[in-house]
């Protein structure tokens, strides 16, 4: 979604947007169950685990941290990531609230 419409929507309904597409594709599904079954790894663990390029990876490791839906810090060369629990405990609540309060036909 453009800048310029943003303004248009809640800060809540943004922020849900943002996380969302952060991990609204497979390959960062797959590094998302990576990171959980292992607890923290390096790109080039997760380089040696999945189909892509280390560029690739390293594109959506950029995207997840950015949106915080993961945590970075380097280590001399080699940069360690792992899970921000806290944001992902947070889109879980906000994904269960948006189809709990809701009623069909």
């Amino acid at each position: 979604m453009g800048k310029t419409k943003e303004n248009l929507f809640t800060s809540q309904q943004n922020y849900l947007a943002k996380l969302a597409k952060a991990i609204a594709h497979p390959a960062r599904i797959a590094i998302l169950e990576h990171l959980a079954k292992n607890g923290s790894c390096v790109c080039g663990d997760i380089v040696e685990e999945l189909p892509l390029s280390q560029s690739t990876i390293s594109q959506h490791l950029k995207a997840m941290k950015e949106a915080g839906v993961i945590k970075g810090e380097v280590d001399g060369t080699f940069r360690c990531y792992c899970i921000d629990m806290e944001a992902c405990k947070n889109l879980l609540s906000q994904v269960t609230s948006l189809f709990t309060t809701g009623k069909c036909c």
